[in-house]
């Protein structure tokens, strides 16, 4: 029996989605589909939600739950990762409360920044413990890793941890379709081309039937800028570099060093930038999870509508040889030329039957490599700390970090990180 593994089933919404999605897809039908967490209670809870959907859904697939990882990996063909390491307290907290202190502020937190070092440093030995289990008992496996922070996590797996892994985001996706709707503009029918790095991929060609949309996205967008909105900062950074950005604008505000900023506070108005909002979500989060736990887990009745989510889609190609198309993060084999050969990045993709073939994309606009040059700095140094244990490599990347260099002199930062190194304790291996 063909199997898929889900390493952190008890996300028990997001279990749903990609699982559900396969429950759904004819070529996946018999998969076993093996259910992995470290919280027992959220992984039965994962695992009697899908039994019931299996029911709902009339689905040959078999859910299984484990609680040793080895045997949930053990043959698998597939492996889905949406683990959160130290999760929202205390980690999350960690990450933004220290930084605070030192005037250091952000929005979410988790990909770039002091706090997406942090996280990183946190989840990268934990996935190279997956990549060990997986050259052992499932060594042709493909992982495709939804957790962020993406680049630096898929870059551990594929050179350090030598899985054949992808990362996955929504943000390509939504690129378009959110664009669109936010500017009263019809995307049926809308041809692009998107490439980058996660979280800052660029939308490099938007046309209909031949014609170049961007003229009129960017006139419709300064329209738009004069009112209070949810997108000013991509709007801003279209305006000033030429191209729209794939991720949020509360994600953007902290890559780049133009929006947070002390001594400008009239920016975060301006630009309407949700400070600590990672903060808000996660508490709401845990608050409808308390609402929603019988909805989910013990609704005999519970139906599903096939999602967006790559992963059954990928899977299917594979399985049937009909060819899909993704944004995919994957190391930098030559795609984007003037981007490092050691970086992740994020361009279209083939699946089918052969795997995941990327896409070559040449040079990107100067400016733009520009900009992704300053965060794949931070994220190529923090893998750096990663894998020699070096303190010094962490302070390199929250230097050359550009919001946090651009806020906090050598000193501060040097301090803390010292101070989120202690704070993490046992959350972090040692490093010297």
């Amino acid at each position: 029996m063909s199997k898929i593994t889900f390493l952190g089933a008890g996300s028990s919404v997001f279990a749903k989605n990609v699982l559900g999605d396969c429950m759904m897809t004819p070529a996946l039908q018999g998969f076993e589909l093996a259910l992995f967490d470290i919280n027992e209670e959220r992984l039965k809870d994962s695992e009697n939600m899908l039994n019931n959907l299996k029911l709902t859904l009339g689905s040959t697939c078999v859910v299984k739950a484990y609680t040793n990882r080895k045997d949930a990996l053990r043959g698998a063909k597939y492996v889905v990762n949406a683990i959160q390491v130290g999760g929202y307290d205390p980690c999350t907290i960690t990450d933004f409360e220290i930084p605070k202190k030192y005037g250091l502020q952000q929005t979410i937190g988790d990909t770039l920044g002091i706090g997406g070092i942090f996280r990183n440093l946190r989840t990268i030995p934990v996935l190279l413990d997956f990549a060990k289990d997986m050259n052992e008992v499932c060594p042709d496996a493909w992982f495709l890793n939804y957790t962020n922070p993406m680049a630096v996590l898929t870059n551990a797996m594929t050179t350090t941890g030598g899985v054949k892994t992808v990362g996955l985001c929504h943000s390509v996706q939504r690129c378009i379709p959110d664009l669109f709707e936010a500017l009263e503009m019809e995307s049926e029918g809308v041809q692009t081309k998107i490439a980058g790095i996660n979280h800052m991929a660029w939308l490099l060609e938007v046309t209909k039937d031949g014609v170049d949309l961007y003229p009129e996205i960017k006139r419709r967008a300064r329209e738009k800028q004069k009112e209070k909105h949810d997108d000013m900062v991509r709007f801003e950074m279209m305006f000033r570099f030429g191209y729209y950005v794939t991720e949020s604008s509360e994600h953007n505000a902290e890559y780049h060093p133009y929006f947070i900023k002390k001594n400008y506070p009239e920016l975060i108005e301006r630009f309407n930038i949700p400070i600590d909002e990672y903060l808000r979500r996660c508490e709401r989060q845990i608050a409808r999870w308390a609402t929603m736990r019988d909805e989910l887990v013990n609704n005999k009745a519970l139906s599903h509508v096939r999602s967006h989510e790559y992963a059954s889609y990928m899977f299917e190609a594979m399985e049937t040889n009909k060819p899909f198309k993704i944004g995919g993060n994957v190391r930098n084999t030559g795609l984007i030329t003037n981007l490092p050969k050691e970086a992740i990045v994020e361009v279209p993709c083939l699946v089918d039957s052969s795997g995941i073939t990327p896409t070559y994309i040449g040079d990107l606009p100067q400016q733009l490599a520009a900009l992704n040059h300053t965060n794949i700095n931070t994220q190529l140094l923090t893998l750096e700390a990663a894998k020699t244990g070096k303190k010094e490599h962490i302070y390199h990347a929250a230097m050359l970090d550009p919001h946090t260099a651009a806020e906090l002199s050598i000193d501060d930062i040097v301090a803390m990180c010292d101070d989120l190194i202690e704070a993490h304790g046992d959350w972090l291996p040692k490093f010297v």
